[in-house]
């Protein structure tokens, strides 16, 4: 077994969110991913619960709804909303 020096190894089933699209309110309605593939918001929620979208994870908020978000690390830069537009 090789160390991770501390970094999680990537699983090949697994994917990371390179862009988003916005509607008009600044809503997020589609993901980009690093194979290229287009997803929209509700095909997100379903990978990311599967484990498919790494660093993603799904959430209910207060108004009952699940969401997507970024896993918390600290680091504002990767946050969903504030990654690319495409």
């Amino acid at each position: 077994m090789e160390p991770n020096n501390g970094q999680s190894a990537m699983r090949p089933d697994r994917t990371q969110v390179k862009a988003v699209r916005k509607n008009g309110d600044g809503d997020i309605v589609e993901l980009l991913l690093e194979s290229g593939q287009v997803v929209n918001y509700k095909e997100a929620q379903a990978m990311a619960k599967n484990g498919q979208i790494e660093h993603v994870n799904v959430f209910k908020g207060r108004d009952g709804d699940e969401h997507l978000r970024s896993d918390a690390d600290g680091d504002p830069t990767n946050n969903l909303d504030n990654l690319p537009t495409f």
